[in-house]
């Protein structure tokens, strides 16, 4: 996806070893039973921030955020990866989160989506849908007007869940998301 394009860049520029970094933090954050959304380095000297973004089916708490901000400060500062001073922040990917992996296009079928490809397919780049789907390599999404466009994975620059407001609204206050 578009968003691994720009960080890995930025820290090879550094001499950065991103894949070893993005796997340290993988397995630190599997290990504490949640799932790596992404993980992405941003800015330069002082300014740079490491963002890394959990989720898990029941959601994420406040908490769930520190206690995986504490395993991977540590395991970096231990591996000592980054050479220079940055910002760790570990968040929740949103409810407009991004669809990053195959396994994503089924886990959130029915959901809306917006799907952003690099080529133009039938005169247009973004989609706007509920999700139906991965099929034969191709992403399966119900437009708004009913039709249905299987758009080819390998075409996709950015998709994400949207905001599904009538479905937000309905439900009871305090319930947890998906």
């Amino acid at each position: 996806m578009s968003g691994r394009c720009c960080p890995l860049f930025c820290c090879m520029s550094k001499g950065i070893e991103w894949d070893r970094i993005r796997r340290l933090i993988r397995e630190v954050v599997e290990s504490q039973g949640y799932e790596l959304v992404d993980a992405e380095l941003k800015g330069g000297g002082k300014s740079s921030v490491l963002r890394v973004f959990i989720d898990k089916p029941a959601g994420i708490s406040l908490r769930d955020c520190e206690l995986v901000s504490e395993q991977v400060g540590t395991v970096l500062d231990v591996e000592d990866l980054i050479a220079f001073s940055y910002t760790l922040e570990v968040s929740s990917p949103g409810l407009d989160r991004k669809l990053a992996k195959e396994s994503d296009y089924a886990r959130f079928e029915g959901k809306l989506a917006r799907i952003q490809t690099r080529l133009p397919l039938n005169q247009q780049k973004v989609f706007r849908g509920r999700l139906q789907g991965l099929y034969d390599g191709k992403i399966r999404l119900e437009l708004r007007k009913g039709a249905v466009l299987d758009i080819p994975l390998d075409v996709i620059q950015e998709a994400r869940l949207e905001i599904d407001w009538a479905a937000e609204m309905s439900r009871p206050s305090g319930s947890h998301r998906e």
